[in-house]
């Protein structure tokens, strides 16, 4: 098992500090994290709180003293500790799993911190080797949808692959121009997302017209209803899912068996969890791929190695942070990122 190899790692906590980032996305809308960076025996690992509410991150900041985690653990120790506090200080946050993507800050911190005090990186930990890791840009098309903006980007670079979030104004001819670069792997219907700025309600035409125009392409979080759920049969290996996606618990909820699952560290809080999930995966032969969460800082990284590790080759939605600004300029980098040299702790570097 995966975690058994870091479950002992010791862990040595001197101090701790967090600072928030904050930065416009190509999505429209300010993004914020936190850093986490814990200290300890000349060391420091970090982690990113992804939490998508800009005033929950002004509060932890602003109540640092609320909680103490300094001492000596191993991780498993210290995981166990920060499953009881409440980091959201007696306030209940807008959506639950933003618990777990702030719990994630804290243990993919330690993780961070124990494995460069004890002079090594993940890879090594597991017995594995960081490979280069293909990745798709994840985009959402103009308003109204024309499908300009990934002509665009494939002007700019013929070889860049896509994730798209398909919406009910998108058009036939919309569908046929953008299959037509060959260049569309995941389209994520959103139909999972209730309560979001996100949400797309189930739409049986939007549905049928994605299923029919992009017959190779990867579907993710269909919302299934007596009308939506006869368009998927036969088609139930080209679906993945993702936002339900954050213990082995809820792979086996699933309506079937996946062949494809999206996985986003964040969303499962601990180590352990996300660990088990990649066990339960290998185990079941259930392909996957990496998902972010508009990652600032050292996050995005966290997701490389991870997909690293564990899905190199797949369509990971791990673009660099730069693909998220909303005027990307320069040289980006291409797919697929280059193993680190020189990795620590479980940064990608």
């Amino acid at each position: 098992m995966l975690y058994d190899h870091v479950a002992d790692l010791e862990l040595e906590i001197e101090s701790f500090d967090l600072e928030q980032r904050e930065r416009d996305t190509s999505s429209g809308f300010t993004r914020a994290t936190t850093i986490v960076s814990l200290h300890g025996d000349g060391e420091t690992g970090r982690g990113e709180d992804v939490t998508y509410d800009n005033d929950a991150h002004e509060t932890l900041n602003g109540r640092t003293m609320a909680f103490q985690i300094t001492g000596e653990y191993s991780l498993d120790e210290f995981s166990a500790q920060l499953s009881e506090i409440d980091f959201f200080l007696d306030e209940d946050p807008n959506q639950s799993i933003f618990r777990n993507y702030r719990q994630w800050a804290f243990e993919s911190a330690a993780l961070d911190l124990a494995l460069k005090q004890a002079e090594t990186n993940l890879a090594d930990r597991l017995g594995q080797t960081y490979e280069p890791v293909r990745f798709v840009v994840s985009t959402r098309l103009e308003e109204p949808p024309t499908g300009d903006r990934v002509l665009d980007w494939l002007d700019r670079n013929p070889e860049l692959e896509f994730k798209l979030d398909p919406t009910s104004e998108w058009t036939t001819e919309v569908i046929e121009r953008l299959a037509a670069t060959d260049a569309v792997r995941t389209l994520d219907l959103k139909g999972q997302y209730h309560g979001t700025t996100v949400d797309q309600p189930a739409d049986p035409a939007l549905y049928e017209r994605i299923i029919e125009g992009f017959p190779e392409a990867l579907i993710e979080d269909p919302e299934l209803n007596d009308e939506t759920r006869p368009l998927f049969e036969g088609q139930e290996a080209r679906v993945t899912w993702d936002y339900p996606i954050r213990s082995v618990e809820t792979v086996e909820r699933l309506p079937w068996e996946p062949e494809w699952l999206n996985i986003k560290p964040s969303r499962f809080g601990s180590v352990q969890s996300l660990f088990a999930t990649i066990d339960y995966c290998r185990d079941h032969d259930i392909q996957m791929f990496g998902g972010g969460q508009f990652e600032l800082d050292v996050g995005r990284e966290h997701i490389h190695a991870i997909a690293s590790l564990f899905y190199p080759n797949a369509p990971n939605d791990v673009a660099p942070k730069a693909y998220n600004d909303p005027d990307p300029s320069g040289d980006l980098p291409t797919s697929p990122l280059p193993a680190p040299t020189d990795p620590q702790g479980l940064a990608w570097q």
